[in-house]
């Protein structure tokens, strides 16, 4: 089976660089653009199921792919993005002025960073994983629409690989990441793709 991993299109506070987390806000107009571009590249695709992050950004993503195929969008809230706890909406100028020590934390050893109030990303990448194993029982053909780190922390399962090296990955916004299942096991076939995107 085939999994697609979507991040969804800009925000305004993405825009702003203000830490986004579970914050529920909709796509900004470019970002609206940028899905219709990305569903435009997926209307080829033979998607069987699409599962999305409830949260606004996202399920509006999810909802501008799914014009091209027959299936039911399925929102779980194990897709959403980590809970930043306190700080949610903070610029990254105002945690480096506020947080630096967290900061410091996150740059050696990013999976031992719980955020106050709020999630670490082993946490995420355990209910992520979750919705993941869930799919790959079905074997349909899935694009899973979701966020930023919810992603990376499910292509470092994929790989084996310690969380350390989620700060080498880059998922940009509208990507798509295409991973081929077999036998249980997952396979990175193409990686942060926004070809689609080189007009917008």
């Amino acid at each position: 089976m085939n999994l697609i991993l979507v991040r969804h299109g800009e925000t305004l506070l993405n825009r702003e660089n203000r830490v986004q987390g579970i914050t529920d806000i909709e796509l900004s107009d470019y970002g609206r653009m940028q899905a219709d571009k990305l569903a435009e590249s997926l209307k080829g695709e033979p998607i069987e199921k699409i599962v999305s992050s409830p949260l606004k950004r996202a399920y509006e993503t999810a909802k501008a792919i799914s014009r091209f195929h027959g299936a039911m969008i399925e929102a779980d809230r194990d897709l959403q993005e980590i809970n930043h706890g306190d700080f949610e909406n903070l610029t990254i100028q105002e945690l480096k002025a506020k947080h630096i020590s967290v900061l410091r934390q996150w740059q050696r050893d990013p999976a031992s960073v719980v955020m106050p109030n709020g999630e670490s990303l082993r946490d995420l990448q355990r209910r992520a994983w979750r919705v993941i194993e869930r799919i790959t029982e079905t074997a349909r053909n899935t694009i899973v629409v979701t966020h930023n780190m919810t992603i990376r922390t499910i292509l470092c399962k994929i790989q084996g690989v310690d969380m350390l090296h989620i700060r080498g990955m880059n998922i940009d916004l509208a990507s798509k990441t295409f991973v081929e299942f077999k036998f249980g096991k997952g396979t990175i076939v193409m990686l942060n793709d926004t070809s689609h995107l080189k007009e917008a």
